[in-house]
């Protein structure tokens, strides 16, 4: 790979913002599609940003109001509807810069929004993933693993998760800047041996493993559910297989959502890579592809 890769990505990027003569008459007209472009994005983001906000508010004030997060089950919950939120917070500086093609709030608030995205995608597929192993202790032998599904314990794994997810994007506050008019990895610090690391290894933490743990939850659940109906032979055993029957409802309505979500993710990688491999053409177009597909996984929210 020549080391002038991700150089020549970003700033191919940044000729958006700022066309060079070289380009001048191919921009006139791709500058046009870009101005529609970026409003129809930036009204987009704002309303995933103010819808996305609105619901995942209602949640936690439910969790505090009404159930006041006693259980283990809600705890996750509270956090997963705070990483969101606070993801929403960063929206509108998102939408700004894609409506006008320009950063203007300065580097700080840059490395805080992307460190706020990063932690958003960490945090909530760690939330998920603890909820599913939750999921399974609480069915398959609720007594043996109640001290472990108390309150108390998921709010300190709660804190982990965060103190794990803030370690795991802190490369995006180093390399993320607003030079060059843009808020994006910095070409003169990032190499491409650093990007190809960091793109490896937010794979492994934030898709491949937890995807892999909630398979495996979520088989074996399946697997105890159908056990325990095979073995449904008295009365006795009714208000349990009702019971384990409204939690294999609950198991499939989190699989949907699961499953959508990878498809969206798998989908937003897809669109990078073609991004990148339209930079590789000197396409001017490449950028904005980026931009769609970050729009695209910001919806998940």
């Amino acid at each position: 790979m020549d080391s002038s890769f991700t150089s020549e990505m970003f700033y191919n990027a940044g000729s958006i913002a700022a066309p060079k003569a070289s380009y001048l008459d191919e921009d006139i007209y791709v500058q046009e599609d870009l101005d529609v472009f970026s409003v129809a994005m930036a009204v987009l983001y704002l309303v995933v940003c103010i819808v996305g906000l609105a619901g995942n508010t209602l949640v936690i004030v439910a969790v505090l109001k009404l159930d006041k997060m006693a259980s283990a089950t809600t705890v996750y919950i509270f956090n997963l509807a705070l990483a969101d939120g606070l993801f929403m917070v960063g929206l509108p500086f998102i939408a700004i810069q894609n409506f006008q093609n320009h950063w203007a709030f300065g580097d700080l608030a840059c490395k805080l929004v992307m460190v706020l995205d990063g932690i958003n995608q960490f945090t909530s597929v760690f939330c998920l993933t603890v909820m599913s192993i939750d999921r399974y202790m609480a069915l398959v032998d609720p007594l043996r693993f109640a001290r472990w599904r108390t309150p108390r314990r998921a709010k300190i794994v709660s804190g982990f998760l965060w103190l794990f997810s803030l370690l795991s994007v802190l490369p995006m506050a180093i390399h993320f800047s607003a030079r060059d008019g843009l808020c994006m990895v910095d070409p003169h610090v990032a190499s491409d041996s650093w990007w190809l690391a960091f793109l490896s290894y937010t794979f492994v933490l934030g898709f491949a493993l937890p995807s892999l743990v909630m398979t495996v939850s979520y088989t074996a659940l399946v697997v105890t559910l159908r056990t325990h109906r095979c073995q449904a032979n008295s009365p006795e055993n009714g208000p349990r297989i009702y019971k384990l029957e409204i939690d294999g409802i609950i198991i499939i309505i989190i699989q949907i959502i699961t499953i959508t979500a990878i498809v969206i993710n798998i989908f937003f990688c897809s669109c990078f890579h073609v991004a990148i491999t339209l930079n590789l053409l000197s396409c001017q177009i490449s950028f904005t592809v980026y931009k769609y597909c970050l729009w695209i996984r910001s919806t998940h929210c």
